[in-house]
């Protein structure tokens, strides 16, 4: 970025700077997810020329976004020549990190939104990361762009004053990190930045509680084969999911790759009595709940990409028939529909529908969920489950915090990134609901197919992982929380919005100067 920066000091027009900003956002984004390819050629059958020019027209679309922030940063740029003018100083940084924070936006809000490899992930390991609780990675992405604009301005400025710009900002810094850090270690008490907001503290649910993480490792290209991928898939996690003891025993997006009315007969009747059967009220023995992924639907209703929650079921049912007990059972089910979909893999416009006649993706065109659904209750947690890339948009996992009371104290993600191989795209994910557990302050369990199956806790670190590529169950202890950070309360009542005014007020303050100026 400071490369693209320093060039865009020195286009002499508007058009310049659009291809300028258009092949430095669409070399950037090939790079990001280039594994893509693997998917719509190695798993969908796709040519493999076709696979490359899919990637580049994904990533040259969405590279318009910055092209046009690029063109307008270089049009609204102060008069050549003057090099040390208090615009390009102070303004320029400001109105870059603006721009290319709207066209971030524009790859989130607009067409289903794609806005992996956002900039603010660079953050994770630095040491603003835990500025996220209070920005998010959105305004991570706006310091990061700041940052790297103001040091192209602080260059650019003669000897003497580049050296107390640099001691300034490393004292900044150095205070600001240091605040984080403090910020960070402070779990028992208000924290600096959850004190100054009033819907409460985080803080620790106390009781105990262990999940079993299950990753069966079924290869992609047979997991929805009847041959050999779909009776591995029932057999392995049917018995995993009988023989665990933990709190909560989780599988990975589509485990059970069938329908209910396609599972073998007894099959998904003899899940349901293991985990929702009555415990006698004498009992004392602790009871384990499972989330299951599993597609539902049928084809005059639609089919969705789910998760059904499974609990023992209230103690009034016990003496009662066993067609009733069995009927409560049903009625008790939870129920998670997955939300934001994966254009082409998930879901396919009426004019894309010939896409899908030319590859070979199964279970490719799903209902949507709604936005923000109820938790999956157990022992004290509000287990909020997402799906696959769904714990990449954060301002739809906040729609959930509105409520303090009723805020998800645990995220669970379960994913398929078998799609992808062995790739950097399993440490990009994992990197992703890292992000998410800073944002909220919320542990963030991760059972997926092939990999990377995790406990993050809420500050984002990864306390428990399975290799990844490798059959096994994952089974640690999930430290739940409460309360809201400032990053939960302000997104899920306006959402985006703030950003949005906050760039373009910026840029429509540096059109003014602009005006004055010339």
């Amino acid at each position: 970025m400071l490369a693209l920066v320093w060039r865009l000091q020195r286009c002499s027009s508007a058009r310049q700077g659009a291809w300028l900003g258009w092949w430095f956002a669409t070399a950037m984004q090939c790079a990001t997810w280039w594994w893509l390819f693997i998917s719509l050629h190695t798993y969908g059958g796709l040519a493999s020329p076709l696979a490359v020019l899919a990637i580049l027209g994904l990533a040259g679309f969405l590279a318009l976004y910055h092209a046009a922030v690029c063109a307008v940063f270089v049009r609204l740029s102060p008069v050549q020549g003057r090099v040390y003018a208090p615009d390009r100083v102070v303004i320029r940084p400001a109105l870059f990190a603006a721009l290319w924070l709207l066209a971030e936006l524009g790859r989130v809000a607009f067409f289903t939104g794609f806005p992996w490899g956002e900039g603010g992930y660079a953050q994770l390991d630095g040491p603003f990361a835990n500025l996220a609780k209070a920005v998010g990675v959105h305004g991570l992405t706006f310091v990061s762009a700041w940052g790297a604009a103001s040091l192209v301005a602080v260059m650019l400025r003669p000897r003497w004053s580049r050296a107390l710009c640099v001691a300034a900002v490393l004292v900044v810094a150095g205070v600001v990190s240091f605040l984080l850090k403090v910020d960070q270690g402070n779990d028992k008490d208000a924290s600096l930045f959850s004190a100054a907001y009033p819907p409460s503290v985080p803080g620790l649910v106390t009781q105990p509680f262990t999940v079993a993480l299950l990753q069966g490792n079924i290869a992609q290209d047979e997991k929805f084969s009847g041959g050999s991928g779909i009776p591995d898939a029932l057999k392995w996690y049917g018995e995993q999911l009988r023989r665990s003891t933990a709190s909560l025993v989780v599988t990975p997006e589509t485990a059970l790759p069938l329908l209910p009315a396609q599972l073998p007969e007894g099959y998904l009747a003899e899940l349901l009595h293991h985990f929702m059967q009555p415990a006698p009220s004498s009992s004392s023995t602790p009871r384990t709940a499972a989330l299951v992924g599993i597609p539902l639907g049928s084809s005059e209703q639609g089919y969705t990409n789910s998760v059904i929650g499974l609990k023992p079921v209230a103690a009034s049912t016990q003496g009662a028939s066993p067609v009733d007990v069995q009927s409560q059972m049903q009625s008790q089910i939870y129920r998670y529909d997955k939300h934001h979909l994966v254009p082409f893999g998930e879901f396919v416009h009426p004019l894309f529908k010939w896409f899908l006649a030319i590859v070979n993706m199964p279970l490719s065109d799903f209902n949507r969920g709604a936005v923000s659904q109820p938790s999956f209750d157990w022992q004290g947690q509000r287990i909020a489950p997402n799906i696959c890339y769904e714990d990449l948009f954060g301002e739809e996992l906040a729609a959930r915090f509105v409520d303090s009371a009723t805020s998800p104290t645990l995220f669970v993600n379960i994913s398929n990134i078998g799609w992808f191989g062995n790739t950097i795209a399993i440490d990009q994910h994992v990197n992703i609901s890292r992000m998410r557990a800073i944002e909220f302050e919320r542990p963030m369990v991760r059972a997926t197919n092939t990999g990377a199956t995790a406990i993050i806790d809420h500050r984002g670190q990864v306390t428990h992982s399975l290799a990844r590529h490798t059959r096994g169950v994952l089974v640690g202890a999930v430290e739940g929380r409460s309360g809201i950070t400032p990053y939960a309360w302000w997104v899920s009542r306006f959402g985006l919005w703030p950003l949005w005014a906050l760039c373009l007020g910026i840029a429509g303050f540096a059109a003014v100067a602009k005006r004055r100026g010339s």
